[in-house]
């Protein structure tokens, strides 16, 4: 029961400091992750909150999950819904900063926040994020998950370029920062299973572990 209340302490505290660091990078003006990109092209093309669009963005990359078999769990339902109001709740709560220094403080930060974020919610072990199910998911058909990740975000990354998102030295700090942070704080917030449990509670994180983050 206490390590069942810790997992989802961890994941939904997670989901909380993701949406907070997309909106620290968004609100920098400096660049956007690939994916924000496209969420925020979206946004002004279409209309709706960037965070109405990370939902249904969401929801839209687990329907490719059907042909893949990929199974979502708690986590994986949950970022869905969260991680877009977390982000809209946080861009509505944070200035703009005006200053260059500023603006370049909430993009280390953004990028310092995603990498821990993204180890607590994968490490709880509830469920992938819809995008991070979607590359494990093509890369267990065979390929490189390296290869997979960059033909995935270039691609969102274009899309969203198109769209009016922004691109900057932020997406660049990001694309290169965020996979070492993963890759530090993912094995250090990983929640094991006892020794005793069922094989079948084996999670997703182990997985990315042995894959590389």
């Amino acid at each position: 029961m206490a390590l069942m209340v810790r997992r989802l302490v961890q994941l939904y505290a997670g989901l909380a400091l993701y949406g907070l660091g997309i909106a620290l990078q968004v609100r920098s003006d400096l660049g956007n992750a690939p994916w924000d990109v496209l969420h925020q092209g979206l946004s002004r093309r279409v209309g709706l909150s960037m965070g109405a669009w990370i939902v249904i963005a969401g929801a839209l990359v687990m329907l490719a999950w059907i042909p893949l078999r990929q199974r979502p769990g708690l986590g994986t339902v949950s970022n869905v819904v969260l991680v877009g109001v977390f982000a809209d709740l946080s861009l509505w709560l944070l200035p703009d900063p005006d200053a260059l220094a500023a603006r370049w403080a909430y993009l280390v930060g953004a990028v310092l926040v995603g990498g821990f974020a993204t180890g607590c919610y994968i490490g709880a072990g509830l469920g992938p994020g819809p995008r991070d199910g979607l590359m494990t998911g093509i890369a267990a058909r065979g390929h490189s998950i390296r290869a997979v990740r960059t033909g995935i975000e270039v691609s969102v990354l274009a899309a969203g370029w198109l769209l009016g998102g922004t691109v900057g030295l932020g997406t660049v700090l990001y694309a290169f920062a965020i996979g070492p942070l993963a890759h530090v704080f993912l094995p250090a917030l990983t929640v094991r299973k006892p020794e005793h449990a069922p094989d079948g509670l084996e999670d997703e994180a182990d997985h990315l572990v042995r894959q590389g983050g």
